[in-house]
């Protein structure tokens, strides 16, 4: 069983939680994942690890309530326990000094951009962090990326924080400005994955994106998060999940994801009235 020991609502639908998992915390590295499951029999949900504290032996995962696990996981509350948690899975990101580099977050992407920020920067690298959201409510860690960030830019798509922009523009600006910017990591929803990728590849900077395709057992046996890469299929699971941006077909990604939306809008739509009914009851 595996505890859950803090949980801080970041919006209406952006939850953080600190689980405890000893073995997973011992071995964790920036850019891994875990699966976690909130009841035995419930879906198996992979979440791209936020921070880890070897020390204290915990996990720390940011998600969104979209459909109906991730709903039932934000019903959770501390001394709660979770069915399992398995992990670290996934290469962990390659760290090296490579010099000037820029870490995007976009929503919730914001979580596992910041132990990538905070390791690149520890090698020596000079950070530059780019975080944004659709709006101000959905932003947070804006301090935690401060503190591992030489230069912050934040921005918001409704103009309600920081600047009115897409995490695109000042993107470009920075790569139209200097010449010095030797590794790119964009992590956030696929969408945001794209359009950093297409922004970023007529200056021929290699960028790294954490790609969130469809799983379920997270160990390359059911070829579920298979996605191509440079015209070859990979598997999310085991070859990733970061991948060459420049080299993802992103249209093929984005429609596979949308593959069981029938399925999870039912799924909801019964949690929903389940949970209602108990409420009334």
């Amino acid at each position: 069983m595996y505890e859950i020991l803090e949980k801080e609502a970041f919006s209406d639908v952006t939850k953080l939680m600190v689980v405890s998992a000893p073995d997973v915390a011992h071995k964790a590295k920036a850019g891994q994942f875990i699966v976690i499951r909130v009841v035995k029999e419930g879906e198996r949900i992979p979440l791209t690890i936020a921070d880890f504290d070897r020390e204290r032996g915990t996990i720390t995962m940011v998600f969104q309530e979209v459909g109906k696990s991730t709903m039932h996981l934000g019903s959770l509350q501390p001394g709660d326990a979770l069915a399992s948690l398995t992990g670290p899975l996934g290469r962990p990101t390659e760290i090296e000094n490579y010099g000037t580099v820029i870490c995007v977050g976009g929503g919730v992407g914001i979580a596992p951009v910041y132990p990538i920020a905070r390791e690149l920067r520890a090698a020596g690298n000079h950070i530059i962090s780019i975080i944004g959201a659709r709006t101000k409510d959905l932003l947070f860690w804006e301090d935690k990326m401060r503190a591992v960030s030489d230069e912050l830019i934040v921005c918001t798509d409704d103009g309600t924080y920081g600047r009115k922009a897409l995490v695109t523009v000042p993107l470009k600006e920075l790569l139209e400005e200097r010449d010095d910017v030797a590794h790119i990591w964009a992590i956030g929803p696929a969408i945001m994955m794209k359009f950093c990728s297409l922004t970023t590849k007529p200056f021929g900077v290699t960028t790294i994106v954490s790609l969130n395709s469809i799983m379920v057992d997270g160990t390359g046996m059911c070829g579920s998060c298979r996605v191509e890469v440079g015209g070859q299929t990979k598997f999310v699971c085991v070859d990733g999940p970061e991948f060459d941006g420049h080299q993802v077909d992103w249209d093929l990604l984005l429609a596979r994801q949308r593959i069981y939306l029938p399925e999870e809008k039912l799924a909801k739509e019964r949690f929903l009235a389940e949970r209602h009914a108990c409420m009334k009851g």
